[in-house]
């Protein structure tokens, strides 16, 4: 593996350690880590993909977070705290929000590691097959899961010379 893909691996732990912590606090359940996969083709969304840009003056590229349309709304659920029976605007709102609060939480930690950086609003992603051309950048993937289902982290950042 060379130094560049070892950096990117450490890219990764800030986001699958954020998006732990974070969604075991905000849902009361256990989630545990899959297998760290490495993609360079397009990425094709899931049912929900929400998207947000991370860059500064040492780091730059994109974070991912793909999930099915069921998974995403009991998320919604635990988040505020009542059901929803469909994918309304506050679910979406709620997830957009679970997105940015794992890439903040992230964000802080690359920056302790001195990767200071900022983070773009989520964008919602919502339907399976989309295709989203990451310009040839490597991307990590780790799965996390839980009893209510999957969420896939997919993590493009390169270090600037």
């Amino acid at each position: 593996m060379s130094v560049q893909a070892k950096m990117k691996v450490g890219f990764m732990t800030p986001f699958v350690d954020g998006a732990v912590a974070i969604l075991e606090r905000e849902t009361g359940l256990t989630f545990t880590r899959g297998n760290l996969n490495v993609v360079r083709a397009p990425h094709t969304t899931h049912e929900v993909t929400i998207m947000l840009g991370v860059g500064g003056e040492f780091v730059n590229g994109l974070v991912m977070y793909n999930l099915s349309r069921e998974t995403a709304m009991e998320l919604a659920a635990r988040m505020v705290g009542e059901p929803f029976p469909e994918f309304s605007e506050l679910a979406q709102s709620a997830c957009a929000e679970l997105g940015n609060m794992i890439t903040g939480a992230a964000a802080t930690s690359l920056a302790n590691a001195g990767y200071p950086s900022a983070i773009t609003p989520p964008a919602l992603i919502l339907g399976q097959g989309c295709t989203i051309s990451t310009l040839d950048v490597l991307r990590l993937i780790v799965p996390i899961s839980s009893s209510i289902g999957e969420i896939e982290i997919q993590v493009g950042l390169s270090a600037r010379a």
